[in-house]
């Protein structure tokens, strides 16, 4: 296992709660761990989890959070829940409404009737499958799969996913009873073709099912579909690759792959 990096973020969060207290409660967190995943840029990343099953992550847990006797019994269960903190949102928001891009941008709901990023305190949940916990000295690290979470994004729990408790097939979900459509066919130019032949076939397979996962529920911000802007040309961030795109019609076209600079 890759030592811990010196960077990791050792960040405190001090939140409140005025109950039945003269003087609001304060909590601190410290965070227990780093997220290390595909999506290198907000911009790209799936709106709900496990909308691209094939978006990967490694949550590499801090010292002595690390420690196996922490993570015994967890590898029982094949999905957990992370809680986390959107780092690259505003550290308090003070909207009280938003609008989700899934009503197209131009409708507003209050932002506890959302899932929205920018809340009074800025707390992230996502159900993601453990693939595996991977053990070395005494500590372990989680691998993930399809999960909506911004690289380097920290972690102040984990708990594990009980479907009997958490999964309410009679459930009322508002205006996101449904998962989202696929919008666009995903097409790769004879460039970028040439790109995913040159990779080893398990890596190539990966890239492209990930690439057609997330491109297929167009992720551009609502307004250049309400607009119908006329920029047809996107770039993102992704893995180790820089995705440039372009919308024709009814079809993404991948127009390059990029491999990004080790970093």
């Amino acid at each position: 296992m890759d030592p811990e990096p010196k960077s990791s973020p050792v960040l405190a969060f001090c939140f409140s709660a005025e109950l039945c207290y003269p003087k609001p409660m304060r909590f601190t967190f410290e965070t227990i761990g780093t997220i290390h995943s595909c999506f290198k840029e907000k911009f790209g990343i799936p709106r709900q989890a496990g909308l691209a099953p094939d978006a990967r992550a490694v949550l590499k847990l801090k010292t002595p959070y690390s420690r196996v006797e922490n993570l015994h019994g967890l590898e029982e269960y094949s999905h957990l829940w992370l809680l986390y903190v959107f780092h690259a949102a505003a550290a308090r928001s003070e909207k009280t409404s938003v609008r989700p891009p899934r009503l197209g941008g131009n409708r507003r709901v209050g932002v506890f009737g959302s899932r929205s990023n920018y809340r009074p305190n800025p707390i992230g949940l996502s159900a993601c499958e453990l693939v595996r916990i991977e053990v070395s000295h005494g500590h372990g690290v989680l691998h993930l799969r399809g999960v909506d979470i911004l690289d380097q994004t920290p972690v102040i729990d984990i708990k594990p996913y009980l479907p009997y408790a958490d999964a309410c097939p009679t459930a009322a979900a508002g205006w996101a009873a449904e998962p989202p459509a696929i919008v666009f066919r995903v097409h790769f130019s004879a460039p970028a073709e040439a790109v995913l032949t040159s990779l080893a076939p398990a890596e190539r397979q990966l890239l492209r099912r990930l690439i057609q996962q997330v491109l297929s529920l167009d992720p551009r911000p609502a307004y250049y579909r309400e607009q119908k802007t006329c920029k047809s040309g996107f770039g993102m961030r992704l893995g180790r690759w820089e995705v440039r795109w372009e919308v024709r019609a009814d079809e993404i076209q991948v127009t390059e792959l990029i491999p990004l600079a080790e970093t």
